[in-house]
């Protein structure tokens, strides 16, 4: 398959650390162009990672016409703009999650997509890696009977001074930028919305939540516990554990994590070990976007679910801020 010429649209640290060292890899993608607010810190993310082309500004990337898909990985503010400049310049669009910082703007931001003819996906790289999809088959194939009670939690460190997190204005916030892992691992496992959402959130003194403990119940009678926080020291806590009417299921997945990976079904008296070796889940999403953009195959994290995502999101910031 032809390679997809790839911009970046930013120079933060996710960008940095994961997806671009990811991208290097990845079999359909061409790291082309890169674009920075600061010519020079763009022009050292160029000599760094290899990018054809370096821009001091956005728009001097969208306006190439050889870039064909764009990353973006701005503070979560800046989202919704950025994504729709870059769909309106017919580029298909991968953009980290969260997606938008509300419902209504991931629905423009789709449409825009639509009205382009061009891909949107949400960046949440674990979701396609195969300890997702393991965990998945394994409930769906009913080993231990029907779903009753899910809990999944992501609890992190303190983002350094002066990190966007630390600003509520710009979607700053433990809900935000980790409980949206927890969120989407209960919609991918029980494949629906909840009937009622009650959450309850710790703030600091600017209004920021450093912990938030939701709790999800669902028409079939299914419960979700589901925690995130900023407050960790040296070690962070992720945590998967989920229920059924014969059996559990549990794994100590670490969102985004590569390598081998553990889970345990216990079912019928009996429990199982098993293990899941997953690749880079950063080069899995780029190449599944380089796909998606070559018309083979359609967004695995999908409209329905980043819009689904983002009510959720709605209702959990709408009620710590009660």
């Amino acid at each position: 398959m032809e390679k997809v010429r790839w911009g970046v649209l930013g120079t933060a640290g996710i960008a940095r650390s994961s997806t671009i060292p990811a991208m290097k890899t990845a079999d359909n993608c061409e790291l082309y162009a890169i674009a920075g607010r600061s010519p020079e810190k763009a022009k050292r993310f160029q000599e760094e990672f290899g990018f054809e082309r370096a821009y001091g500004s956005y728009d001097a990337l969208l306006a190439n016409p050889r870039v064909e898909a764009v990353y973006i990985p701005l503070p979560n503010d800046l989202h919704c703009e950025w994504v729709i400049r870059a769909l309106n310049a017919k580029k298909h669009v991968l953009c980290e999650k969260p997606l938008a910082l509300n419902a209504a703007q991931a629905e423009e931001m789709f449409r825009a997509a639509e009205a382009n003819d061009v891909c949107l996906m949400e960046a949440f790289a674990y979701q396609h890696s195969p300890i997702v999809a393991a965990l998945k088959r394994e409930l769906d194939s009913g080993v231990i009977g029907e779903a009753r009670y899910l809990e999944s939690a992501f609890i992190g460190g303190l983002p350094k001074p002066g990190d966007y997190r630390w600003r509520k204005e710009a979607g700053g916030g433990a809900a935000y930028d980790l409980g949206c892992y927890a969120v989407s691992m209960a919609l991918r496992m029980l494949g629906e919305e909840p009937r009622e959402i009650r959450a309850a959130a710790h703030f600091n003194e600017q209004g920021i939540d450093l912990f938030t403990s939701m709790l999800f119940t669902y028409g079939n009678g299914a419960t979700a516990n589901l925690y995130c926080g900023m407050l960790a020291g040296t070690r962070r806590l992720d945590r998967f554990h989920i229920l059924g009417t014969k059996g559990e299921i549990w794994s100590p997945v670490e969102f985004n994590q590569a390598g081998d990976i553990p889970y345990t079904v216990v079912h019928d008296g009996i429990t199982e070990t098993k293990t899941v070796t997953a690749p880079n889940n950063y080069r899995l999403e780029v190449e599944q976007l380089g796909r998606c953009a070559r018309g083979v195959e359609t967004p695995f994290v999908s409209r329905e679910f980043s819009l689904a995502m983002a009510r959720m999101l709605d209702k959990v910031l709408e009620e710590i801020n009660k």
